[in-house]
């Protein structure tokens, strides 16, 4: 009784609190036009601090691996504190930018603190607590991932509500004092997760690795084809995700639904978290964790192809087949993007044992790092590069440029499927 305690108290709550906290990262969206507006910029130059974001996550990640990997108390102390301070130095920035329209120094603040400085609390929070849950949950591996991490991907569904009732309480202008309140909450989160955060007391971290036993060498104990192949579906799945997420919105208002935008984006959030928890959970039965990123790359090949030839998007408004349609390929698309994150590290462990996870986990990480600098760009370079715009009950939208998006990512899936297929061959029961 008191080891099954000791699983959730030691692992899986605080996990939550540390990916509940962080996940918010993605509720940018909801306020980066009123950001612009407040500092006098456009909200174009303040997408970037996003992207910078996700960029930091997935390089700290990389950088850090090996710190998280010898001290997890550490990393998830390095986590608090750079993530609060980061949303507390975003406050300040949105502050001064509206003390003073225009100022370049106050866009450069807003870029370091919640791109760079937040965006290493992102990567350290992301990694710390993955590999203690897999100790703990040594049979269930998927599933407690798959929890922690759909917490990351909850946390806007959970987040956004809260954050718009602030912004509307706190009164006109007030913004930066969200960030303030934000920043002293998610402190105190996931400070109670790293006190609580422990490996199991019989897991004992290698001292001195053999000669030779270093990342690289983790790397080549299989076809060193199969990493790239992991890496780059990894990175392909994002990108994909991202291309279409980032215009999920507009997609929405094309297809006649502007008035369920809300409703849409929660129930994809939904779908994200689901898909985390879902694809992990199911990977804990098949023989090879692969098969999940088969399985995905498919449906989003076949969703892909059927808006595309039912020109979906753009003929969508008023015909209920293609609203379903493109709405089956939002959500799916969304439940993909969190089912291949959840998959990462216990594909990793599969094939390359458990002694470094953490430090190879943080490597991969940096696929996220680039696919969040290529994913939603492109896509929107493609939407303002071609089609035409044109008035939808009183909203400028592109159906063309957004239907083109689809060209490419359909595409990349191909690629990825090819990659799961050909590279990543069934891991080896006795990799170590």
């Amino acid at each position: 009784m008191k080891n099954c305690q000791n699983k959730w108290v030691r692992a899986a709550i605080p996990a939550l609190l540390l990916h509940c906290s962080i996940g918010t990262v993605y509720c940018w969206s909801i306020f980066s036009q009123e950001i612009a507006d407040f500092i006098g910029f456009s909200k174009g130059a303040t997408e970037w601090a996003f992207s910078f974001a996700i960029f930091f996550l997935g390089m700290s990640a990389a950088f850090l691996g090996n710190v998280v990997e010898k001290d997890i108390h550490k990393s998830s102390l390095i986590a608090s504190i750079t993530f609060a301070l980061g949303m507390a130095g975003t406050g300040f920035f949105i502050w001064y930018g509206g003390q003073h329209k225009g100022s370049i120094l106050a866009l450069l603040g807003i870029y370091v603190s919640y791109g760079f400085i937040m965006g290493i609390g992102l990567g350290t929070g992301y990694l710390s607590p993955v590999k203690t849950l897999m100790l703990w949950f040594q049979d269930k591996k998927g599933l407690a991932t798959g929890l922690a991490v759909a917490g990351f991907g909850a946390a806007k569904a959970i987040a956004s509500p809260i954050m718009q009732a602030l912004l509307d309480n706190l009164g006109e202008g007030s913004i930066y004092k969200m960030f303030f309140i934000l920043a002293a909450v998610y402190f105190v989160m996931m400070f109670v997760g790293h006190l609580l955060l422990a490996k199991p007391a019989d897991w004992h971290e290698p001292q001195k690795k053999e000669a030779g036993q270093g990342i690289l060498a983790t790397i080549k104990t299989r076809p060193i084809t199969n990493y790239i192949g992991i890496w780059l579906m990894f990175y392909i799945n994002i990108t994909c995700g991202l291309a279409l997420i980032s215009q999920e919105k507009m997609i929405v208002k094309c297809i006649g639904l502007a008035g369920a935008v809300g409703i849409i984006s929660t129930v994809s959030a939904i779908f994200n978290a689901g898909g985390r928890l879902g694809f992990s959970a199911w990977a804990d039965h098949l023989k090879d964790r692969n098969t999940v990123y088969k399985i995905i790359f498919i449906i989003s090949i076949a969703l892909t192809a059927i808006v595309m030839l039912t020109g979906g998007i753009k003929n969508g408004e008023g015909n209920t087949l293609l609203i379903v349609l493109v709405l089956a390929l939002i959500f799916m698309v969304n439940a993909g993007y969190g089912g291949g994150y959840s998959n990462v590290p216990t594909l990793l462990s599969d094939h390359y044992g458990m002694s470094s996870i953490s430090a190879l986990h943080g490597i991969t990480l940096s696929a996220w790092a680039f696919a969040g600098l290529t994913g939603n760009q492109v896509a929107t370079y493609i939407v303002n590069h071609s089609g035409e715009w044109k008035d939808v009950h009183g909203v400028s939208v592109n159906p063309v440029g957004y239907q083109n998006v689809l060209y490419l990512t359909l595409v990349l899936y191909i690629v990825a499927l090819v990659l799961s297929v050909v590279f990543v061959k069934p891991f080896k029961q006795d990799a170590k």
